[in-house]
Order: structure tokens, then sequence, then C-alpha cells
């Protein structure tokens, strides 16, 4: 690697890219949404200034994500949104090509491997490396997973939840299940169509599950104004609803998710399940932030979970710390150069 080469880690999400610089830290968090034009499929927006323009664009343009359940689903828009990220983030340091590292979902199968590393060399990367979302997962969390010890990771995003067992720097148990933050908006999103004849946005949905949404049932409830269009008058109105009914509401979604914990911790060897109870699941990701889920996933499995600092950064600090480690971390990675 030389001395010149900017090195970069990215945290390609369905819903959020943030992008980690080596001594600098999350330098780029932005929204993996792109605008493209319908009629000659120009792209006019990325990031932030794309998921503006969800739900509100014209007929002409439409505003989605190219990532789907956190692999590439549209490799021509991804490739461009991955140059925008990597142009923005390196600013000055435009004249050299960066090192970069890209995490991915620990489910994709070795041709979505090689879209991500395609498209992040067409983008610009010198070199292009790739490391399952778990392992970076627990290295921004701050676990040693170098060591004979079993370590469980709940890595819960907006696309998957990624749920993996490790010991000595690899998987031993893992599973990737495409039920994650997306799911659950889209949960609170039918449940008020269904309950208050009111048709709301993903946005609106995701503001719900923010401000009030909760895991568990809660004995002082919070509650929230929603606005919407009532589908039987066509008109704007507003509701009010409370916690515990989006607790209800989203109760399949987190279901399907507790279940992929105990998938794994089904399949761990008896003496890492052993570690495990001792030191207790590690969440991690933008959607384990959601009241109350470490305590539901101890009510459903019998193991302690605990959410980690800057849950939603953990796997870009683990880009960062890999990026300073490139050989230690080698082996656990699939590698393309030029």
């Amino acid at each position: 690697m030389s001395f010149f080469s900017p090195r970069l880690g990215i945290d390609l999400g369905t819903t959020t890219t943030l992008v980690y610089v080596p001594g600098y830290g999350v330098v780029l968090n932005e929204p993996s949404v792109v605008a493209v034009s319908v009629h000659d499929r120009k792209i006019l927006a990325i990031g932030s200034e794309a998921k503006e323009m969800v739900g509100r664009t014209p007929d002409s343009i439409i505003a989605y994500r190219p990532m789907k359940d956190g692999v590439i689903a549209d490799y021509r828009v991804t490739e461009a949104m991955l140059r925008y990220y990597i142009k923005k983030s390196l600013g000055a340091w435009n004249l050299f090509k960066p090192d970069v590292i890209v995490s991915v979902p620990a489910g994709v199968t070795s041709t979505e491997r090689r879209a991500v590393v395609e498209a992040g060399l067409k983008a610009g990367a010198r070199n292009a490396y790739v490391i399952k979302e778990p392992i970076l997962a627990a290295i921004g969390a701050g676990i040693p997973i170098h060591e004979p010890r079993g370590h469980m990771i709940a890595d819960v995003g907006g696309g998957t939840i990624d749920v993996a067992v490790i010991s000595l720097g690899g998987i031993v148990a893992s599973t990737s299940v495409k039920c994650a933050g997306n799911r659950i908006d889209q949960a609170i999103a039918d449940y008020i169509k269904k309950t208050y004849n009111l048709a709301i946005g993903d946005k609106t949905a995701e503001d719900i599950k923010i401000g009030i949404g909760s895991a568990v049932p809660v004995e002082e409830e919070l509650s929230m104004a929603i606005k919407g269009r009532d589908l039987l008058s066509g008109l704007p109105r507003t509701a009010t609803v409370s916690t515990n009914e989006i607790v209800r509401a989203i109760s399949r979604e987190l279901r399907e998710m507790i279940k992929a914990i105990r998938t794994v911790l089904q399949e761990t060897p008896p003496e890492l399940a052993a570690d495990i109870i001792d030191k207790g699941i590690i969440m991690t990701g933008g959607t384990s932030q959601l009241r109350h889920l470490p305590e539901l996933v101890f009510r459903r499995t019998g193991v302690s979970a605990v959410l980690a600092e800057e849950a939603a950064f953990c796997v870009a600090k683990g880009t960062g710390i890999a990026l300073d480690h490139l050989e230690t971390y080698k082996k656990t990675m699939t590698t393309k150069r030029r």
C-alpha cells in the first residue's frame, strides 16, 4: 500500500452509507438513495438531496435505493453512488486512488461479493476489499475477535439483520435475514392504513418508529400526532398513535428478527455457547437502537443483550480499524486488485 494512497472504509447499507477515514472518523453519513430521470436514466441527485425527493417527485423522476436487502440491486446506479461518495469524502486528496474496504452482509453470494468489488474499482478505488458486516461490526464494537472465545453479534440495519458467532477471527455460525428497519417501517405504515384509514409515506413511518416505537409494551406510553392522506375522503388528516400500538404493529417483524438470533444460537457449538451466555449478545446497527430491543432479545432467548456504543457506526468504525491493520484482517476478506 503506497504512502500516498488514501484509505476509505465504506459501510454500504440498504438505507444509509457511511464513509470512514482513519484518523478522521466518519466523514460522510448519507442515505443510500439516488434520484434518476425516467426518460434518459440520468442521475440527478445522490444521498441527502435525493432522499428529500422520496415520495415527492413528479412522474419524470424516480428516487429509489439501488441497494436492496444489503446487496446491489442496480449495478450502474450503485457504482455512480459509490463514485460520488468516494469523491466527496476525499476532497483535496482526490489526486490519488484510494484503497477501499466495503462491508457486505454475512449471507452474500460470491457473485454479489464480486459485484461490490467491481463497483468499488469502477468507482475509482485502487484496491477494493470486502469484509462481512458482522466481523466489521464486532471490530468496531471493540470485541477482540482473534481470541479463541465465542462472541455473538447481531447487526440490525435497514435491509437485513446479520447475526454471527465469531471466534478466532472467523465466523463460526451465521445467518442473514431480510427483515430489519425497512420492514418495520412498512409494518407501521400498513397498521396505520388499516386502523386509521390513513396513508403515510416511508419517512413518516420511520419518524414514528424512532419517535415512539418500542420492542416491548411500556407502562408510560409516548404518543405522536401523524399527518397523512385519508383513504376515504382523499383529504389530508391528522391522527394520534401511541407506543403500545406500534409494539403490536411490528410484533411479527420483531419475531422474525428474534428467530434469526435463535437460529444462530442453536447452531453454535457448546463451548462457544457457554462463552456467549457469559458475555451476552452485542447489538449493533441503526435499528438495534429501537427502544427495549435488547430486553426483547433477553426475554425470548434467555441470553442477555447489550447495545454497543455508537451502535449505528460500529461497521464504519470496523472498516477504519481493518484499514489500519490490513495484514491482520487479510484472511477474513475477499480481495481484488486491478
